[in-house]
C-alpha cells in the first residue's frame, strides 16, 4: 500500500505541476504519511520533482526575459546562494522545528498560489530606465536583490508553491512578458533546486528506498499532463489545488494540536 500511495502522489504531483503547479502539496504528506520523517520528506519530494524543473528550464530557455538592470548571471548566483542557504537551514533546523513550520508553510504556499495571479498582473514598479546609478536606482536594485534572494533561500529551504511566488516576484518588480518571466521562473527554479538536492544528498537527507519510484511517477505526470493542460479548465484546476493546500494546512494543525 505504502508504495502505491508514494507511486499515485509522484503521479499526481508530476501532473499538478506541469499543468498548474502545487505538486508539493501531494508529494509531502504522501511521504509523511509512509513514515518519512518531515525534513527528509521534503528533501525527497523535491528531489524527485527536480526532473520536471530541468525539462520546463530547457523547454522555455528561449523564452528567458531578464528584469531591468539584472544579467543572467547574477541572477544565478543568487539562486545559487539562496539555493544553498535555504537547504542548509532545513537541515540544520531539525525534525521538530520543520514539523512545526509544515502547515505554515503549506499555508503560505496556498494563499501565494492564491493571490500570485493578481500580483503578476497589478501595476509593476515603476524603477530608474536611464541606466544612471542614482540613489533611487541603487535602492531599486538592493530593493529587488533582496526579495529574489529570500526567494530563493525559501525554494531551498520548502520548494512547494515556488514556481507561483518566483512569477508574482518577476510580475512586482516590473515584468509583464508572461513567457519572458515563466522562462526566466523555470531556469531560476531549476538552478535553487538543483543546487538544493546538492545539499540535501551531502546531508544524507533523501530518502533512496522511495526516490525512483517517485520521481519516475512524477515524470510520467508530468508528461501526460503537459499533453492535457490546454484541454483542462485552469480556473477549476486552481480551485482543487487550493482546496488540497488549504486541507493538507488544516490537517497539519490539527495533528500538531
Amino acid at each position: 500500500m505504502d508504495w502505491f500511495i508514494i507511486a499515485l502522489a509522484g503521479f499526481i504531483g508530476g501532473l499538478l505541476n506541469a499543468i498548474a503547479g502545487g505538486g508539493s502539496f501531494i508529494t509531502l504528506p504522501a511521504l509523511i504519511f509512509v513514515g518519512v520523517p518531515p525534513v527528509i520528506a521534503n528533501a525527497t519530494g523535491t528531489a524527485a520533482l527536480l526532473p520536471g524543473y530541468i525539462a520546463s528550464a530547457w523547454r522555455f530557455r528561449k523564452d528567458i526575459e531578464l528584469p531591468a538592470n539584472f544579467s543572467f548571471f547574477q541572477l544565478t548566483i543568487l539562486a545559487i546562494a539562496g539555493g544553498i542557504v535555504g537547504a542548509l537551514i532545513l537541515l540544520m533546523s531539525g525534525e521538530r522545528l520543520f514539523s512545526q513550520l509544515i502547515p505554515w508553510l503549506i499555508l503560505f504556499a496556498t494563499l501565494a498560489f492564491i493571490i500570485g495571479p493578481s500580483l503578476i498582473k497589478s501595476h509593476p514598479i515603476e524603477h530608474n530606465t536611464t541606466g544612471k546609478q542614482t540613489q533611487e536606482s541603487w535602492s531599486y536594485r538592493a530593493s529587488v536583490t533582496f526579495i529574489l534572494l529570500c526567494t530563493s533561500v525559501y525554494g531551498g529551504y520548502f520548494n512547494g508553491g515556488l514556481g507561483i511566488i518566483i512569477l508574482a516576484v518577476l510580475g512586482f518588480i516590473g515584468q509583464t512578458n508572461l513567457h519572458g518571466m515563466n522562462g526566466l521562473k523555470n531556469i531560476l527554479s531549476a538552478i535553487l533546486t538543483a543546487v538544493a538536492v546538492c545539499v540535501y544528498i551531502i546531508g544524507g537527507s533523501i530518502s533512496l528506498k522511495y526516490l525512483m519510484l517517485l520521481g519516475g511517477a512524477a515524470v510520467i505526470g508530468g508528461y501526460i499532463g503537459a499533453s492535457v493542460a490546454y484541454r483542462l479548465s485552469q480556473i477549476h484546476l486552481r480551485y482543487f489545488i487550493v482546496t488540497i493546500g488549504l486541507f493538507m494546512s488544516v490537517v497539519f494543525f490539527y495533528k500538531q494540536g
